[in-house]
């Protein structure tokens, strides 16, 4: 019997020597843990045997991830995605349901038996899909946002799920059945109960922490929370996951989310790396090698009835071929949840238990698949691979007064402004390759992530007066000014908006000047425009400087309810009819439908 502490130097030996193998051939990090397990279980070299205790470990991780992602998806965001979690993810649980127990029905299933079958081969892996997407950089695509909602709902739908089957068990009585509809009540009161008493006090309790000032501290009482709201839900039937994803959820609006993802990472990518060694654990190489054809056959059938399905739901719901087909690859496989819902199947008579085992080694057999086959998608679609590591920039200069973030051709004219005035700048691009072609021009520019802590201070941003924010993506924008805002709350921060919504996120956040990027531009052109269409140029420009005194009004008033699409439709409707109205009662400007 080895010591925790000779398990834990077995699994990190083996995570150590295995993964970046398996990294270096391009299959991936999750197939190399899931090799490391292989070899060191129990139809290894056995050096670990008790996978059960392994696994509850584990599962720690895939609530890790959980809560990281919840820290990223705000209230309000998760309220847009209303649609797609309760229509594409309930129609993907019922339509793949129907479909698998409709299979098993055929192969002579009873009729509850097949449905219970077909809604736990419907559930996908939480852990292996996002942890992969999140790998490939493909959880903010299209497709990766469709995976994700589905996901979610599949975590919701596990609680019904498990009050159903007890009540399809033989010999029930009336007690049973209320214990089950208590238990659900019980549950859904937890839900409200959390999302209630969180978002009155998780703030407080954070910045009571904070206030502390000890790192160490800071950590404790985040894993404390994750933990504690994670076995809350697990107190009461309902998915661990689950909870700690709305703990993200509720702390995503807070100063500390990106806080709180720095000091969980760790945390998560080591213990998501043991839930995946302790599912190649699992793996009963005696069963495979009884029945070889069987299992990998029905394993198959599996990927593939549940991939034909997502991929038609992808194209209704909109999604195009390529992503309709990444969407399918993704979440394709069975997932962890089947195994909770087998187990429950069985233990209330409802499963056989041969069955049931044949069902979970499929489970596992396709979980180990999926890593597989986005590699075989990647190839089969010439897509590229990740790009080449590269170590960031030494930054060998300090104490200038202002630092740009991004040096696209937005970033690339503030500094040459402040070239020409002789004002000394640091840039920094996240972009190598855009980082080699303007160092060609005689442009300098350092090549680093310009939201970490690390490199912002090797650029001297303790003692920089100015902050410019000229990255391409909107979220990484919001996200630098967040981390500036919260560091350094001395220096000013000037950025770069894509669009309306941008301006309001970026005030919100405290940014002292906000530009959009194609404002100014587009009155420069209308001017010219207005002028080629022979209207004098005292009207033109007067047209043009009418127009935006009232736009910048107007955006100005709609930042207070920008959440609210209903009330945006309305405002924006009610500018269009007060600009018209302004137009017509200035005495200088003809009517739009009357020019000169």
């Amino acid at each position: 019997m080895t010591s925790i502490l000779e398990q834990a130097a077995i699994f990190l030996a083996a995570a150590v020597a295995i993964v970046p193998l398996f990294k270096k051939l391009g299959f991936g990090s999750i197939i190399g843990y899931l090799a490391a397990g292989l070899v060191i279980g129990p139809w290894g070299l056995a050096l670990v045997t008790d996978v059960e205790a392994i696994r509850h470990v584990a599962e720690l991780g895939v609530v890790l991830l959980l809560f990281v992602i919840g820290l990223e998806l705000q209230p309000r965001r998760l309220w847009t995605l209303r649609k797609p979690i309760f229509g594409l993810g309930g129609a993907q649980m019922v339509l793949t349901a129907v479909v698998l127990a409709a299979v098993g029905w055929w192969f002579g299933l009873a009729p509850t038996t097949a449905l219970i079958v077909g809604f736990g081969l419907s559930m996908s892996s939480t852990a292996f899909a996002l942890q992969t997407l999140i790998e490939k950089g493909q959880h903010t695509t299209q497709h990766g946002r469709a995976a994700f909602a589905i996901l979610l709902f599949q975590d919701v739908a596990v609680l019904p799920l498990l009050a159903i089957i007890p009540l399809l068990g033989a010999g029930l009585s009336s007690a049973s059945v209320n214990d089950n509809i208590f238990g659900f009540l019980t549950a859904s009161l937890v839900i409200g109960g959390v999302v209630v008493v969180g978002h009155f006090l998780l703030q407080p309790f954070f910045r009571a922490v904070a206030y502390l000032k000890s790192l160490e501290l800071f950590t404790a009482a985040a894993l404390l929370v994750v933990v504690g709201t994670a076995l809350l839900m697990d107190s009461v039937g309902l998915s661990m996951a689950l909870g700690s994803f709305l703990a993200g959820v509720l702390l995503a609006d807070t100063e500390f989310r990106h806080e709180l993802q720095v000091n969980i990472e760790p945390f998560k990518g080591l213990l998501l790396g043991l839930f995946f060694i302790a599912v190649g654990m699992s793996v009963d190489i005696g069963v495979v090698i009884e029945a070889p054809v069987t299992i990998f056959g029905l394993a198959m059938c599996l990927i593939a009835i549940k991939a034909i399905v997502l991929y038609v739901l992808g194209r209704v719901y909109g999604l195009g071929n390529r992503s309709a087909a990444n969407l399918a690859i993704s979440i394709s496989q069975g997932g962890e949840f089947a195994f909770v819902l087998f187990g429950a199947a069985v233990s209330s008579a409802v499963l056989d238990r041969n069955l049931g085992d044949l069902l979970v080694m499929i489970v596992t057999i396709s979980m180990a698949f999926t890593p597989l086959l986005f590699l075989l998608s990647e190839q089969l679609g010439r897509l590229s691979g990740p790009a080449p590591e590269r170590p960031f920039d030494q930054i060998d200069e300090h104490g200038n007064r202002v630092l740009i973030a991004g040096f696209g051709r937005f970033g690339q004219l503030v500094a040459r402004v402040l070239t020409v005035r002789n004002i000394p700048f640091t840039a920094l691009d996240r972009n190598y390759e855009n980082v080699d072609f303007v160092r060609r021009f005689g442009s300098k520019v350092y090549y680093g992530d310009p939201s970490r802590m690390d490199l912002l201070r090797a650029a001297g941003i303790e003692t920089a007066e100015v902050f410019v924010i000229a990255v391409n993506d909107a979220a990484e924008s919001i996200r630098i000014a967040e981390t500036i805002k919260r560091h350094f709350p001395h220096i000013r921060i000037f950025a770069r908006a894509h669009n309306r919504k941008s301006v309001y996120q970026l005030s919100d956040v405290g940014v002292d000047y906000v530009v959009r990027e194609v404002f100014h531009s587009s009155m420069e052109m209308s001017l010219h425009l207005l002028q080629a269409l022979n209207i004098p140029s005292t009207e033109a420009e007067q047209a043009v400087a009418l127009f935006r005194k009232h736009d910048e009004a107007l955006l100005q008033r709609q930042q207070q309810f920008y959440h609210d699409e209903d009330q945006l439709i309305a405002s924006a409707r009610q500018s269009q009819i007060e600009l018209e109205d302004l137009f017509l009662q200035d005495k200088k400007i003809m009517p739009v439908d009357n020019p000169p």
